[in-house]
């Protein structure tokens, strides 16, 4: 009887530590996803069919290109802000909040066409040999792809809201 006992409070306290905190943050991305995360559109561009490849995504984007990643017209910016930082030597328990924020300016006026932001929490889990789990923003996807469907627009197609 006494075994289970401490059983029952090891498995508590271990609850209370990991699971818990592990919440906390999950509400606190969605906390910051409400004030600023999402997609953000100020102008769209219309650009010719033989912009797009045959799945209807631009062809000129080159992710390895930095900045310059969508060309000579476009500044392509991705700013990454860690809000709490992990050490990921030290396992699945190790916890990290992080902001992903693209940018899309053209760089011909400087004007910022639109803008993706995106929170995320990875870890919190018990230690373990196993990968860590992950939180991000409800209902958005995890990549730049999203914001340049929306900010590239093939002639002929309607607008999206």
């Amino acid at each position: 009887m006494r075994k289970i006992i401490l059983f029952l409070l090891a498995s508590l306290i271990i609850y209370a530590t990991f699971f818990t905190e592990k919440d906390r943050l999950d509400r606190e991305v969605d906390r910051l996803c409400a004030i600023d995360g999402g997609v953000k559109v100020y102008e769209t561009v219309t650009l010719p069919e033989y912009r797009f490849d045959k799945h209807g995504q631009i062809n000129f984007y080159r992710p390895t290109q930095g900045e310059n990643a969508l060309g000579q017209e476009y500044i392509f910016k991705w700013d990454r802000h860690n809000y709490k930082k992990r050490d990921s030597a030290q396992g699945p328990q190790e916890v990290a909040i992080r902001q992903n924020h693209f940018k899309i300016i053209r760089k011909l006026d400087m004007k910022l066409l639109g803008e993706f932001i995106l929170y995320s929490r990875v870890g919190g889990d018990l230690p373990g040999p196993w990968a860590p789990s992950s939180y991000r923003c409800p209902g958005l996807e995890t990549n730049e792809n999203i914001l340049m469907h929306r900010i590239f627009v093939k002639s002929g197609r309607e607008i999206e809201e």
